[in-house]
């Protein structure tokens, strides 16, 4: 497997700087052999994630010196528990309804949200637009960003959705806002989307 690191997408996303999803476009030379490809393809995206906060921590330093060496971030992750459930592009899609914004720009929406504390993950439209400090993006945006990320459409897509407790990439999340993780195999393109979001106030 290998990162599509010059696709048009990642240009794009950079203009989204209030955005806190992480994305991983990935190319992969072998057959594509459903849930298992989805579970290399989910590994290989993480390990790429955790990959880009290693550099920005370093450039960090590099850029700030700090007078105290912080440890490095243990990052850690078990795939094997890794589970999933396949859904459908409508599902992943989905964007509600807005019944009204209040006078501080709160939305209120036509459907209930998720209860992370329940272990409910968030939507792909919540993770978007609705993180803990107000991102400012919309319908619209989010439109035009999974146009990009689909350049032929969502209707041959084979999506999984994951459980979130096999990495503390997703701890943060799991205390108040929420955790996603979805792998796209792009059949048109013949390419996988990994979607990953946590955060915390």
């Amino acid at each position: 497997m290998r990162e599509l690191v010059n696709d048009p997408f990642y240009e794009l996303i950079k203009g989204y700087d209030r955005c806190i999803i992480d994305y991983c476009l990935i190319e992969d030379d072998t057959p594509h052999q459903g849930y298992r490809s989805h579970k290399d393809a989910v590994l290989f995206a993480m390990l790429k994630v955790i990959e880009r906060y290693i550099d920005e921590q370093l450039k960090s330093e590099i850029n700030y010196c700090r007078k105290v060496q912080d440890e490095p971030f243990p990052w850690n992750l078990d795939i094997g528990k890794a589970q999933a459930h396949q859904i459908n592009p409508a599902s992943l899609f989905h964007i509600p309804e807005i019944v009204r914004t209040d006078r501080i720009g709160q939305r209120f929406y036509d459907c209930g949200l998720p209860d992370p504390l329940k272990g409910e993950q968030i939507p792909y439209w919540y993770a978007f637009w609705e993180p803990p400090h107000t991102s400012g993006y919309g319908p619209d945006e989010f439109r035009k960003v999974n146009s990009v990320l689909f350049p032929e459409g969502t209707d041959e897509l084979e999506i999984y959705e994951w459980t979130t407790d096999w990495s503390n990439y997703f701890e943060a999340g799991h205390e108040w806002w929420g955790t996603a993780c979805w792998s796209i195999y792009d059949k048109c393109m013949k390419r996988y989307v990994v979607i990953m979001a946590d955060a915390t106030d």
